[in-house]
């Protein structure tokens, strides 16, 4: 059996986690390390380690992925200034917990690259 990673751990409340969203296939935390005011984690509950590795079958979950970041930034009043959404891939892509996640930033200028 594959170890938990820290997100299955949130999502099976083993860690406490400030939730903002969850149905069956996803939930949405704020980060515990902003980068910005508004920083909120979009996961899948399925334990997929990156885009990378997705497949045909993950399709409409890497899709519903990105509506529930684009739901939440309508909620958190983001869609005015705008925001991003971001997919870290791989060690050197910035992925530092290997379960696939979106960033959803906002609430400040996102210059890029960033400063």
């Amino acid at each position: 059996m594959t170890a938990k990673t820290l997100f299955t751990k949130i999502i099976d409340g083993e860690i406490p986690g400030d939730f903002v969203y969850r149905d069956d296939r996803i939930v949405a935390i704020r980060d515990i390390a902003p980068k910005a005011p508004t920083h909120i984690l979009i996961i899948p509950v399925k334990p997929l380690v990156g885009v990378d590795v997705a497949t045909a079958e993950d399709q409409a979950l890497l899709g519903d992925l990105l509506l529930v970041g684009a739901r939440l930034a309508r909620e958190l009043g983001l869609e005015a200034g705008g925001y991003r959404l971001v997919i870290n891939t791989g060690a050197d892509g910035g992925q530092s917990v290997p379960h696939l996640h979106v960033h959803l930033l906002g609430g400040r200028p996102l210059a890029w690259p960033p400063g």
